[in-house]
């Protein structure tokens, strides 16, 4: 063996055109095994070897039906130190690779919480910063900013540029729909087909510029959150030319149009066909849909998550499509997350309105199958159904506020029911303005009950200016241009200038709630209490050890309340501060609140 590794030191030559993932990793992780996935020619009919390094050994190489993936799996000891790592072919060729050591307190950093309030961004659609880069003699689509789904420019550096104007309302957290590399022929603006999952997009600036902007938002006290898409890619990634296996992709690397029938999860009825069907068919012809049983998949995709963790100082991971992955996967993937990182936070997409569903998915839930994950939030699509109807219907027994209370009367459902994200609108669906019929009143109520509910709240980008996108329901036109982020626009969110009255309007209230929320713990982790709603109006309190803060929430015309039903909260309270507009109102009877109106009150 001696003579052997002599032998290959003389010999050896760096590895021309090795990929080699993930590109580097860490000493001190709570998994001390790592998987090197290598892509090269003929890659397979090389035998490596490691030069000695303390608390390092090569356990096994393999690979599975390509000739040109080959899968390292190395051990990194409690004792191994940060360094560089040799690994030499029995063909002379070589490559290095490095251990770094972690970022201080790692392992503890803190994930989102209702303490947060995030901001969700379509990057190529907010703010244009280089306009270099807009286009890359590397990827296939070009700018077209005439085109619906066209790329219009956004990149990194155009969210790095307002991280200050992102502060000053008061979000705390940052959730960009992908950036990483889309070299897709068309629709490559959205991001959900990726081509390369360890590639920041070159068009948004490279993973220099992600880093950079991860950073610079930390400064200011806003996280990160990255989009993930373990169920699919896109059809122009490597691996459907090349796959590492016969089944890397499902359905034998053909289209096969999913059933959507999300509730065959957790059906003890369903189908064995219903299930495949749902589980193992495509996204879309566009987006291959990924087989996580193939252990050395599920474990590429389990550590490329961690390495963007570890990498780019990440707070958290939302995960899209999140039910049509295969179950056991994302039970061992957010598992080996939390693993890593126990205070951290990733949400779950799953797009349904029947909340039993959405409550198998969240950490902690005792679920008939015996299913759990680590997964510890999920996106309350009931409760955004439920909102848009109650503004837009006449009250009843089963309509207006009584969708929202009946809604939020399900929490009993959830392991968590404060790790929930609730939003009034994202980038799946029209804007919040536009579903409320283009009424600011309407928005305002919409807006100020997801700011002081139960929750994680989550803002969809350009709803403090009223973006609207009447009378097109099409994803590109949801998905428009932020005011002054791009050449020619008239106006500038972050300016002033040019907006209307009433943008201008909408804009000051929605600091406002977010300012109101940052100062008062009640909002943000008080206890609920809610009252059956009687005709137009909603009441309910946030409670905590500090303060009592009660809501009112309005959607007819003027009411005179008679507060004797609240007593339990009132307390014997002989007065109140409405915390929207400063004024000190006296508790009698009854109290009057505006037509269309909202009342925050802190109770004294």
């Amino acid at each position: 063996m001696r003579v052997f590794m002599v032998l290959l030191a003389l010999l050896a030559l760096p590895c021309q055109g090795l990929e080699v993932a993930p590109k580097h990793w860490w000493v001190g992780m709570q998994n001390t095994d790592v998987q090197l996935l290598l892509h090269a020619p003929n890659t397979a009919q090389r035998q490596w070897q490691l030069r000695p390094y303390d608390g390092v050994k090569l356990m096994r190489q393999h690979h599975l039906d390509s000739d040109n993936y080959q899968f390292l799996s190395v051990h990194i000891g409690a004792q191994a130190r940060p360094g560089t790592l040799q690994f030499v072919a029995d063909d002379g060729t070589q490559f290095d690779y490095q251990l770094k050591a972690r970022a201080h307190n790692s392992k503890q950093r803190q994930g989102f919480s209702s303490d947060d309030v995030i901001y969700l961004i379509n990057p190529d659609r907010f703010a244009n910063g280089n306009v270099h880069n807009d286009n890359h003699p590397s990827m296939i689509e070009k700018v077209d900013r005439q085109a619906r789904d066209g790329r219009r420019g956004g990149d990194l550096q155009g969210i790095t540029e307002r991280l200050d104007y992102l502060q000053r309302m008061g979000f705390t957290q940052l959730w960009l729909t992908p950036v990483r590399e889309n070299n897709m022929a068309t629709g490559s603006y959205h991001g959900y087909a990726m081509t390369n999952l360890y590639a920041i997009d070159p068009r948004m600036g490279g993973n220099e510029a992600y880093f950079d902007m991860v950073a610079q938002a930390a400064e200011r006290g806003i996280g990160v959150i990255m989009d993930m898409v373990p169920n699919h890619i896109g059809v122009n990634h490597p691996w459907v030319a090349d796959k590492p296996s016969r089944d890397w992709i499902n359905n034998g690397g053909e289209f096969l149009a999913n059933n959507h029938r999300r509730q065959t999860v957790m059906d003890p009825h369903s189908s064995v066909y219903d299930r495949t069907r749902f589980n193992d068919a495509w996204f879309v012809p566009a987006m291959p849909d990924l087989n996580q049983r193939v252990d050395e998949l599920s474990t590429y995709l389990i550590q490329h998550s961690i390495w963007w963790i570890e990498q780019a100082g990440l707070s958290g991971i939302r995960v899209d499509t999140n039910s049509y992955s295969d179950k056991a996967f994302m039970a061992r993937w957010s598992q080996a997350i939390m693993a890593e990182y126990p205070n951290f936070s990733i949400v779950g997409e799953e797009w349904t309105t029947n909340p039993g569903i959405i409550a198998y998915w969240q950490r902690g839930k005792h679920n008939q199958d015996g299913f759990s994950t680590g997964i510890n939030s999920m996106m309350d699509f009931p409760l955004q159904a439920a909102l848009v109807k109650a503004l837009n219907e006449e009250p009843g027994w089963h309509t207006g506020w009584v969708r929202v209370y009946q809604s939020l009367g399900n929490d009993f459902m959830y392991a968590n029911a404060d790790d929930l994200l609730v939003f009034a609108d994202n980038h799946d669906m029209s804007r919040i303005y536009t579903q409320l019929g283009q009424s600011v009143n309407k928005t305002k109520l919409a807006m100020t009950l997801m700011l002081t509910i139960r929750g994680i709240p989550q803002v969809y980008y350009g709803t403090e200016v009223l973006l609207d996108n009447t009378p097109s329901d099409a994803h590109g036109d949801i998905r428009i241009e932020f005011p002054g982020g791009f050449n020619g626009h008239q106006a500038d969110a972050i300016t002033g200038q040019g907006l209307s009255a009433e943008q201008t309007q909408m804009q000051g209230y929605l600091r406002t709630l977010l300012q109101l929320r940052k100062q008062h713990s009640a909002l943000r982790q008080g206890r609920m209490v809610h009252f059956a709603p009687k005709d137009n109006v909603y009441l309910y309190a946030r409670i905590d050890n500090e303060q009592r803060i009660m809501v009112i929430l309005n959607k007819g015309g003027e009411q005179h309340l008679e507060l004797a039903p609240y007593a339990e909260i009132l307390q014997g309270a002989k007065q109140a501060k409405n915390l929207l507009s400063g004024e000190v109102l006296r508790l009698n009877q009854t109290l009057a609140i505006g037509a269309e109106q909202a009342m925050i009150l802190a109770l004294q």
